[in-house]
């Protein structure tokens, strides 16, 4: 990717309508523009995030054992009047009615048609269990839709639904679920954590939501410090091994965190005073158990080993893709711009060419563009013609986790500058040793 044949429509001033840093910076990097209220146009480089948060949610999801599927994002209301959902869900339903007189949705959410298509293709409890996801957009009619992709009307969200016989097995489903989000949100630089919740409008008694605190973060919750020492890290995880995925709930669940509509005074009390925290967090997933709520009026049933019909206990899990964008900018920025961490960044290193048309610049980046590619380090090259100043800014704005700038003074020495964006520290090394030392930072990510 060449800077000077890339569409980076960046914005030197914050729009008016920006009142939080990731809207602000979102819309200042060229990765959105708004198209109507609540609803954005994903450019090249917001794209390039996006379809990366979305491959890390696929890799864990399928890791998990669980089964990619697609489905509309047009559903008949139908199937949401037999739940009894179609009129209690309120006014956030976009309701539809096509050209001949049928009532349709918008769907913001798939319990209905995935619990429909299960009852229609699974008969056996021989065939469970079974966990069927995808990641599509929704929409939700919010009456005030802000904070850019924090709180939009259209979004794109992975939900996922378990199948099982019985209420054991669908509380091993939602465990697995907890592991795999918090394996999830590690991949992506994330520190997620899962808080008792409530239920809403999908129901259920078994909850958790995923917060990463942020000052901007919509919810007010009350945690234990302990648990934001608590990391996955590289352990190994069976997914099939139901003692291992319940003692990981225990150890991530167990230490005081819930949001505010949950939060209990007298057992917060019992938390050391020292370990104490209020805070606010942005809701980046959310895991429900709802065991026969849908089955049940659906009708979605499986025989048992006995001979016996009974409904089959269900569980949903979504994570929010495009929220996430923004709630990684929201947890990763300074006052010059975005810090992605590297796993999720659209290009892991940026190329400065401070002076465009030098031979011996032009040549040296043009080696380094070359060789980072072929380390598997997707880079991007500053190759305008414009001030170095302007160059900088522009690469901290987007975000690139490491800048190689090449110029004539430090290519007398043979070296290039190779600078951290999180931290802004530079060290001079040969072009060779810098591609290197990226192949290795990003090798596995």
């Amino acid at each position: 990717m060449r800077l000077s044949r890339y569409f980076l429509p960046v914005l030197k001033e914050t729009p008016a309508e920006a009142q939080i840093a990731s809207h602000r910076l979102m819309l200042r990097a060229g990765m959105i523009r708004q198209a109507s209220a609540g609803i954005y146009s994903w450019l090249p480089l917001g794209l390039k995030v996006l379809r990366r948060l979305e491959q890390i949610v696929h890799e864990e999801q399928q890791r998990a054992g669980h089964h990619p599927m697609l489905m509309p994002t047009i559903q008949s209301a139908d199937l949401w009047q037999e739940s009894g959902r179609y009129n209690a869900y309120g006014k956030e339903l976009l309701r539809i009615e096509d050209r001949h007189g049928r009532d349709m949705l918008y769907g913001p959410t798939n319990e209905e048609l995935i619990t429909d298509i299960f009852r229609r293709e699974v008969t056996s409890y021989k065939q469970l269990p079974l966990t069927l996801y995808h990641i599509q957009w929704k929409f939700r009619d919010e009456i005030r839709p802000r904070f850019g992709v924090m709180r939009g009307r259209e979004f794109l969200m992975k939900d996922g639904y378990n199948f099982d016989v019985s209420k054991e097995d669908a509380l091993h489903a939602y465990n697995r679920h907890l592991v795999s989000y918090l394996r999830t949100y590690e991949r992506m630089g994330l520190q997620a954590i899962p808080m008792r919740a409530d239920g809403g409008p999908i129901g259920g008694d078994y909850t958790h939501e995923f917060l990463v605190l942020a000052e901007t973060g919509e919810s007010e919750v009350f945690y234990d410090s302990a648990v934001t020492d608590l990391r996955l890290g590289d352990r190994a995880i069976d997914f099939d091994d139901r003692a291992q995925c319940q003692a990981i709930m225990e150890e991530f669940t167990t230490p005081y965190a819930r949001t505010d509509e949950t939060h209990d005074d007298a057992i917060f009390a019992e938390v050391p005073e020292e370990r104490r925290r209020k805070a606010r967090g942005i809701e980046v997933g959310q895991i429900f158990y709802f065991g026969t709520k849908y089955s049940d009026p659906l009708k979605a049933l499986v025989q048992t080993a006995e001979g016996e019909q009974v409904p089959v206990h269900m569980g949903s899990h979504g994570i929010g893709v495009s929220r996430l964008v923004g709630a990684l900018i929201e947890a990763n920025h300074d006052e010059n711009g975005i810090i992605w961490p590297e796993g999720v960044a659209p290009f892991g290193a940026a190329i400065v060419n401070l002076k465009q048309g030098d031979t011996d610049c032009d040549w040296v980046c043009e080696e380094l563009y070359a060789g980072l590619n072929a380390a598997g380090v997707e880079a991007l090259y500053d190759d305008r013609e414009e001030r170095a100043g302007a160059k900088f800014a522009t690469m901290d704005l987007i975000g690139c986790p490491w800048r190689l700038t090449v110029g004539p003074r430090g290519l007398k020495e043979g070296n290039v500058e190779l600078t951290s964006r999180r931290t802004g520290e530079s060290e001079a090394m040969s072009p060779a040793a810098a591609i290197d030392r990226l192949r290795g930072i990003f090798a596995g990510l």
